[in-house]
């Protein structure tokens, strides 16, 4: 009863490491890291498909996604990460198609929205980690094998009259490609879009020649020279990196919780965080606990704690959970947010993470880093939010984030027992969101003058205060907030859930749009319509229909 009767006889797992992996093949070897794809095409996550062509499905990348991490944790001297396949002649056939047409849509989004956030980690990685990704395409690249390699710093393919990328998903599925493929061809790559058109609709694709030519890759050589080739630019992209790191990474261990179950209840414990799923109500409690250790005074401290540091512990406990209620739990349509602990031993792990980034520790900043991205993760949920404070919180600095994610917030206005939030330098840009804002910042878009009010606070912020500044949403006093929070949370559970998670995508990513907020923008919305319409999934839909004789079956409307 406590997972969704979807799921309930296979939840996802989200927990992997490299001798548990079954698709992917991680080697170090000073300062290139090496990550070979090689599908085991008899180990899907679910029974019905065969990966074939090294095809992926979403545990294949759950496996590319602890690669992703555990490079910037445990191996941070690696300054080239090599993406490339040991099948012949075959880099990567994208997303399974058996998988995308036998699974449930809700499944078909997360798994999109999941590897989207995959490709946003490598993007960062190179951008802020000093580990340039380098798509090495020694085979064809097509769909999601594609993405995968727009997803790196540059792409190289080789020229052995056979291998070509492409982007099939219209022609051939009646879908658009899912992880990014249009935006980052044009927004990323600086492909002319008429070009990119022709491209999205050439289901074969292209070669080395035409592919160079159209900037749809950066180079490549022929079979003869292909391994000399990129080991040489390996090298001379691990030299422009500055060399073979000093850096000594952590190991991430595995994390430990415990799990109980109650009629419809469900009960996740971690030792900072406890996720409570009431079934019966369609929602999910997630309690964040503070630190109850100071924080490391030293870069030799803070790699002493390694990932059991309360920073990076907690958020990788919240990062799991908000996983097991995105793949496990899709009925829950509201999260209540809250916290407990004290808010200055918040904000002195925050001074102490701020100030040794500042002076240089690269784990400083990769915790950092993971906070943001836990932080995106929670922006991205397609599901309702509300943030309560009440006494004993300490939504402060990093923590105070979790406010500004939700949809709404309330904060228990009771002088006799007073709720307080506090602010901290973090909570001005050090975690941005997908459109490069603070959340500070979209809170008062358009608001002259707000932000500056804010940030020249000291101390801790009573209820009153905090509702007359704009940082939460509302302050009921100890008479009304029992009824206020159960009206709000009946109502919102009442509204159509389709109709929430479009107004929620909308309202949530405020001002200019970035290639990141186009593309889980556009999955929230042209893509979760395109996955539902007939013409892709409908009886003879060109998704359904893939590897049948028969010819698709299309409503030629246009809308």
């Amino acid at each position: 009863m406590g997972h969704d009767s979807a799921t309930a006889a296979a939840p996802v797992t989200f927990q992997r490491s490299p001798d548990s992996y079954k698709h992917w093949k991680l080697h170090v070897d000073g300062g290139v890291a090496t990550l070979t794809l090689n599908v085991d095409k008899d180990a899907p996550l679910r029974d019905g498909y065969e990966l074939k062509l090294n095809s992926y499905d979403l545990g294949v990348d759950i496996e590319l996604a602890d690669a992703v991490r555990r490079l910037r944790f445990e191996h941070p001297q690696v300054r080239c990460v090599l993406v490339t396949s040991a099948v012949p002649k075959m880099f990567c056939a994208g997303a399974n198609i058996r998988m995308l047409a036998q699974s449930s849509h809700t499944f078909k989004v997360n798994f999109c929205k999941f590897t989207n956030e995959t490709r946003c980690e490598v993007e960062e990685a190179t951008a802020q980690s000093n580990q340039r990704y380098v798509a090495a395409l020694n085979g064809t690249a097509a769909g999601g094998g594609y993405e995968l390699a727009e997803a790196c710093a540059e792409i190289y393919l080789i020229d052995d009259g056979f291998s070509a990328v492409s982007l099939p998903e219209v022609p051939l599925l009646g879908v658009l490609p899912g992880t990014g493929g249009l935006t980052r061809l044009v927004d990323k790559r600086k492909v002319r879009r008429d070009i990119a058109d022709v491209f999205c609709t050439k289901a074969e694709g292209f070669r080395l020649r035409d592919a160079l030519r159209m900037r749809l890759v950066d180079g490549g050589w022929p079979k003869s020279k292909w391994e000399a080739e990129i080991a040489r630019h390996a090298a001379q992209t691990v030299q422009a990196g500055g060399g073979v790191g000093s850096e000594q990474g952590i190991a991430l261990h595995p994390l430990t919780r415990t799990e109980s179950t109650s009629g419809p209840s469900r009960t996740l414990r971690y030792p900072h965080v406890e996720l409570v799923i009431d079934g019966s109500r369609r929602v999910a409690q997630v309690t964040v606990h503070g630190p109850s250790a100071p924080p490391a005074a030293t870069a030799e401290g803070l790699w002493g704690q390694g990932a059991g540091a309360w920073a990076l512990q907690a958020f990788r406990e919240l990062d799991e959970c908000l996983l097991e209620l995105r793949f496990n739990h899709n009925q829950v349509g509201l999260i209540l947010l809250q916290t407990q602990g004290d808010a200055k031993a918040v904000l002195a792990h925050d001074d102490a993470l701020s100030r040794l980034r500042a002076e240089g520790s690269w784990l400083a900043r990769e915790v950092q880093l993971h906070q943001g991205r836990v932080l995106r993760r929670l922006d991205n949920m397609a599901k309702s939010m509300f943030a309560r404070v009440l006494p004993g919180s300490c939504f402060a600095g990093t923590l105070a984030e979790l406010l500004w994610c939700c949809d709404r917030s309330y904060m228990l206005d009771d002088p006799s027992q007073p709720s307080t939030l506090a602010l901290h330098d973090v909570n001005f840009g050090v975690h941005a969101t997908h459109n490069g804002n603070s959340r500070l910042q979209i809170r008062y878009f358009g608001e002259a003058g707000a932000l500056a009010r804010v940030r020249g606070l000291s101390g801790p912020i009573a209820a009153a205060q905090a509702e007359q500044l704009g940082l939460v949403t509302r302050a009921p006093d100890d008479l009304d907030w029992d009824d206020e929070l159960r009206i709000a949370i009946e109502e919102r559970l009442s509204f159509s859930p389709d109709a929430l998670t479009g107004m929620e995508q909308n309202l949530r990513f405020v001002g200019a749009e970035t290639c990141d907020t186009k593309l889980f923008g556009r999955l929230t919305a042209w893509q979760n319509w395109i996955f539902q319409r007939p013409n892709a999934v409908g009886e003879r839909g060109a998704l359904t229909m893939y590897g049948d004789p028969r010819t698709p079956v299309f409503d030629f409307t246009r809308t």
